[in-house]
């Protein structure tokens, strides 16, 4: 078992206390955004045995075990972070498998440097994702129904947004919102940033439901995906609840902390709210114009008091353990890698005591008892 030093990445929409608080450290001033646990070249967790993307790489199957290597290939298949949203993430898709694939290999092909701004595919992976929150959490999640959207619009009183309106209202539904989309993401910049500033003081003007719209318009002047965000479900979790989020669904954290688990990939197609690159065909090729109600996942209890959060992919599985006093001990050996990560009390994995924020790397088949009290959060693979 390795106790694990993880790096915190200082994004722009970093939230400046929240990891600080979490940790108890004190805050240095600089946005906190995301505290990365794993494997991920980009920032892999430090061990006293080394990098853990080494330590995995000296023996996979040592390491992760032979069904998951057998599986997932030699790689730790999931990223684990705490993300820290203290403003708007941008608006993003992921691609599936096969699109990934596809895109990745075109892009090699066209030889287009992997650290280009204009690379859309990094790797040839999917990314499906889980965010539990850690507070109250809000952000954008999946389309809505383009009726609702069209008298989000319309009630701005913006008349350089009724086209917008009348073709919600004049196609079928996913054909309306393919039009929207792609209306709002070709159109004339210089018009776009006008209608964007008018839509924002109405916004404000209005306040409640309308109130997020004004404030993405002041962290993201005249973008786009400010209009763009009036076609998704708007969400608000609470500590506990968490959201999947499968391939071709845009989405946005706004506002909180949590827990985020995702399959090992940095593949992201930005719809707006950034000032990064949007490729619009490509973006168009991905992005699945369904109109759904974002689930929220609550955990599942099983009798050793371990709650899980079901999701329909293998390369990851997240729990958790809400631990009182005098809880009994949990065996959690399995032949599967596991992370675990404490986020209240003082809880035990092994010997190791772990303050909130600490995490600890479990290889596969090593005894593991998880023992004190506190809250506990346990990623791992179905392999």
């Amino acid at each position: 078992m390795d106790r694990l030093v993880n790096t915190v990445r200082p994004y722009a929409w970093g939230s400046t206390t929240a990891i600080p608080d979490l940790l108890g450290t004190t805050p240095s001033g600089e946005p906190q955004a995301e505290m990365w646990m794993g494997a991920h070249p980009g920032a892999p967790s430090r061990t006293e045995r080394g990098p853990l993307n080494e330590v995995i790489d000296a023996d996979p199957e040592r390491e992760l075990g032979a069904p998951a290597v057998a599986k997932f290939g030699p790689r730790l298949p999931f990223l684990f972070k705490v993300l820290a949203a203290g403003a708007p993430l941008s608006l993003q898709v992921h691609p599936d498998l096969a699109q990934a694939k596809d895109g990745f290999a075109a892009e090699e092909a066209a030889g287009v440097p992997i650290d280009a701004p204009q690379r859309n595919y990094k790797d040839a992976n999917h990314k499906p994702e889980l965010i539990c929150a850690l507070t109250p959490f809000t952000g954008l999640c999946g389309f809505r129904d383009p009726v609702e959207a069209a008298d989000t619009i319309a009630a701005l009183g913006v008349d350089s947004l009724k086209p917008y309106v009348d073709l919600l209202h004049a196609h079928p539904e996913e054909a309306a919102l393919r039009e929207v989309m792609t209306a709002l993401l070709t159109a004339d910049h210089e018009e776009m940033a006008h209608t964007v500033a008018e839509a924002a003081a109405a916004a404000t003007r209005l306040g409640g439901a309308h109130t997020p719209y004004a404030t993405l318009a002041h962290h993201f002047p005249g973008d786009a995906g400010v209009i763009a965000a009036m076609l998704l479900n708007p969400i608000q979790l609470q500590p506990g609840e968490a959201l999947f989020l499968g391939a071709g669904v845009p989405h946005a954290y706004l506002d909180g902390l949590g827990v985020e688990i995702m399959a090992n990939s940095d593949n992201v197609l930005r719809c707006g709210l950034t000032p990064k690159h949007v490729d619009v065909p490509e973006l168009l090729r991905v992005v699945r114009f369904e109109p759904n109600d974002p689930a929220v996942l609550r955990p599942e209890a099983s009798p050793s008091g371990e709650e899980v959060y079901d999701t329909p992919i293998d390369e990851f599985r997240l729990s958790r353990f809400v631990r009182a006093e005098g809880a009994a001990p949990v065996d959690l050996t399995t032949g599967t890698p596991q992370i675990l990560l404490a986020v209240a009390g003082r809880p035990k994995a092994g010997e190791l005591s772990l303050a909130p924020g600490e995490s600890v790397f479990v290889p596969a088949g090593e005894t593991t008892e998880l023992s004190g009290t506190g809250t506990v959060f346990r990623a791992t693979v179905v392999a």
